[in-house]
């Protein structure tokens, strides 16, 4: 009876251990889903995370059909001024723009100087000397032009409201050049001068040297390229000899203008907000931009009974330019004229053409 019990007693204990190990299994295979699933969720919060810090160094667009395209964000290109470390220089003013210079026009004293001998590219300031080229031409103003592929931006990539085909006469394209800085306007000019754009890039050329404008260099009448350069002083030099042409202190300083294409009629504007203020007189002006050349600003203004040529280059913004010329503005304004003279020696190394 007992060794029935004691067998009994045998089997249960096998059974219990046969159970045991049964189950084991299922618990390892529970604990192993759950560290799984909180891998899982710790994967998604780390690329959570990696998401949204692309966000924040990357921009989206609109692509093809509503799609949404990832774009990653490009770092600004330092311009020559930058790279030449002429942002360094300080100046009483505490201008932005990393060249400066304001000289009376009628008398030829520099009032304020900065870094005004370093040879820098000039962007869309290249359009006055295309502008001065064309007017002394004498050409026929209301020819008509047609904008090409040839026409188009192939240095920088800028997009134009001028499409390929559009015609217009060599008037309206100058007037959307020199107020708007139409780049496909400019160059059409150039490429339908007598002689072609080689011809046309030779003489404004030409027209620097016999200017005095010795650290100007010319490769193409929109700016787009880089080693258009110029300096401060040559550019006042350029500056007061456009604003003895009417035609184009009145083209330049056009606040609006409208030109029919096709069914279209496009509204341009001037890139200089300045020229709608009352508190300014302008009698010529042109601004520019590309990365290697900053933002830039040449002016013809009269103030406290003077007149004065401003040139800005490289600055920090688009608007900083036109700080700057408030700043010049009202320090004139604000001081006698027999004291209101400064000058700033450059503190960095001039680049060279």
């Amino acid at each position: 009876m007992s060794n029935q019990i004691f067998n009994r007693a045998l089997k249960i204990v096998g059974f219990l251990a046969l159970f045991a190990g049964l189950a084991a299994p299922v618990s390892n295979a529970a604990t192993d889903k759950t560290e799984i699933v909180k891998k899982q969720r710790a994967t998604k919060a780390t690329a959570t995370k990696k998401v949204i810090v692309a966000r924040k160094s990357a921009r989206f667009t609109a692509g093809a059909k509503g799609r949404t395209v990832l774009r990653a964000a490009v770092p600004a290109k330092p311009s020559f001024g930058q790279i030449a470390g002429l942002h360094g220089a300080q100046d009483p003013l505490e201008l932005k723009s990393s060249v400066a210079l304001v000289i009376d026009q009628d008398t030829r004293e520099v009032l304020f100087s900065k870094n005004d001998h370093a040879v820098l590219p000039i962007a869309s300031l290249t359009k006055l000397m295309t502008g001065v080229i064309i007017s002394g031409a004498k050409l026929p103003m209301d020819e008509m032009i047609t904008v090409t592929q040839d026409d188009v931006d192939t240095e920088k990539g800028s997009s134009s409201r001028l499409r390929v085909g559009t015609t217009l006469t060599r008037g309206e394209l100058l007037h959307l050049a020199l107020m708007s800085s139409e780049n496909r306007a400019a160059h059409a000019l150039g490429r339908t001068y007598p002689g072609g754009m080689p011809t046309f890039v030779n003489l404004m050329n030409a027209k620097a040297k016999m200017l005095g404008m010795n650290d100007t260099s010319y490769v193409e009448p929109t700016g787009l390229s880089s080693r258009n350069q110029s300096s401060a002083q040559d550019l006042a030099t350029l500056v007061n000899a456009a604003h003895a042409d009417p035609m184009l202190r009145e083209l330049s300083t056009s606040t609006g203008y409208q030109v029919a294409v096709g069914k279209r009629t496009l509204h341009y504007n001037n890139t200089n907000r300045l020229v709608k203020n009352p508190d300014w007189e302008i009698g010529l002006q042109k601004t520019g931009y590309i990365s290697e050349a900053g933002q830039c600003l040449v002016m013809q203004t009269k103030i406290a009974g003077r007149k004065l040529i401003m040139v800005f280059l490289d600055s920090a913004g688009k608007l900083s330019r036109l700080g700057d010329a408030e700043r010049v503005r009202r320090w004139v304004e604000a001081i006698p004229l027999t004291d209101n003279k400064i000058d700033i020696s450059a503190s960095a190394s001039q680049i060279g053409g």
